[in-house]
């Protein structure tokens, strides 16, 4: 299982954080066991069953999208409804000729992939997309190109050839005011995966992907959600929107001094918040216990649950945190952008909930010594709150 733990001792644990994260690519042969993980089967199946239109699932060959038509034909149900339907043959023609397939967060719609998604999340600090690509030829489906996000790629199934070379601009964005250009000479490494390496690649370094190894070639890639000061800034500027000086008028007929003032008012308010030493820390616990996370309903359980020790839950939102407040004889559980309150004896529940991993309410009520019935109000609260899901029902 890839949950937090797991990556960690895959990765390098609070070392790799340190001295790789952002920094240098780093190669980890045979860490990812992908036995269940994903397989050829399971990306048959969701092609077959799910109604997936580009970009969401695409071919690409060169660095260009296929044309949808050349691989899938608009299909119209009765009641009007118009999909793209997958033509098999004419899907494995365009692979066989050296198109490349992806397919976009197929982490949610695949709960072993969720899972590790979920994992690299709390261990990162950061949202998660979690994409499949497949390859069978040596021909490059994207071409060399960098990507925005930091990824880990693990190897599934077959080889694929990685040649990287470093960053031409330093931390290019989505939204920058210039591209990066076209790096020169030979790459730094030229790397080929085999089933469980992993993978690590910082944003902007350049990359050339190909399966010419002799087999068909099956991978995932996590990409994170960057975060850099420009999103910083943003945040603080909604924590100060409480202030008097953000809320004014800005004085755009006044006179200069007037403006002189105004923006004296505003350039204080910043700076005082700037000059917080634990500001990134108070940035970081906002965005963890706002991530809304994977929201998931709780049928038939549309009341408060039953208090029934075999009923299943875990919590959706994987970034969630529990404070101690030791003068109130309380404790604060935050997470998908609600806190609740609780007396200090829920902790142990609210911890193991924490840990991400399925539990029953009667562990819950083990682990805390309470009685299923006040476990089963708490979670409510917590499934009410979107940050808790019934994943097994108990009927």
């Amino acid at each position: 299982m890839l949950d937090a733990a797991s990556w960690a001792g895959r990765l390098g644990g609070d070392t790799f954080l340190a001295q790789t994260y952002h920094r240098s690519y780093a190669h980890f042969p045979g860490a990812a066991d992908t036995a269940g993980l994903f397989s050829w089967d399971d990306l048959n199946r969701i092609i077959a069953t799910q109604r997936l239109e580009p970009p969401r699932l695409r071919l690409s060959a060169d660095g260009e999208m296929v044309p949808l038509h050349r691989y899938a034909i608009p299909t119209t149900n009765r009641r009007a409804v118009t999909w793209s339907r997958i033509q098999p043959s004419d899907f494995h023609a365009q692979l066989r000729d050296g198109a490349s397939l992806v397919l976009d967060s197929v982490e949610k719609i695949h709960p072993a992939v969720g899972a590790a998604a979920e994992g690299l999340q709390r261990f990162f600090g950061t949202s998660v997309q979690a994409n499949v690509y497949a390859s069978w030829t040596e021909r490059e489906g994207f071409g060399r190109h960098w990507d925005d996000h930091d990824v880990v790629v693990v190897q599934v199934h077959g080889s694929k050839r990685w040649r990287l070379w470093g960053m031409t601009r330093e931390a290019p964005t989505f939204r920058d005011v210039e591209s990066p250009e076209e790096p020169e000479g030979d790459p730094v490494a030229d790397l080929v995966l085999s089933p469980g390496d992993v993978l690590y690649l910082p944003r902007g370094w350049w990359h050339a992907v190909t399966a010419d190894q002799g087999t068909e070639s099956l991978h995932l890639t996590f990409g994170t959600v960057t975060h850099t000061g420009a999103d910083l800034m943003l945040w603080v500027v909604d924590q100060l929107r409480a202030s008097l000086a953000f809320r004014k008028d800005i004085p755009r007929f006044g006179s200069l001094a007037e403006q002189a003032v105004f923006i004296d008012a505003v350039r204080r308010e910043v700076v005082d918040m700037m000059a917080d030493p634990r500001l990134v820390e108070r940035w970081a616990e906002s965005i963890d216990t706002t991530d809304l996370g994977h929201a998931v309903p709780s049928l038939p359980y549309v009341d408060a649950l039953p208090a029934r020790a075999g009923i299943t839950v875990r919590l959706t939102a994987p970034r969630g945190r529990l404070t101690a407040n030791r003068e109130q004889g309380t404790v604060t559980f935050s997470a998908a952008g609600t806190a609740w309150d609780f007396a200090e004896s829920a902790a142990p529940a609210l911890g193991t909930l924490l840990t991400n991993q399925p539990t029953t309410l009667g562990e819950l009520a083990d682990s805390a010594g309470l009685e299923v019935k006040d476990v089963a109000e708490l979670v409510s609260a917590l499934i009410d709150g979107h940050a808790v899901a019934v994943v097994r029902t108990a009927l």
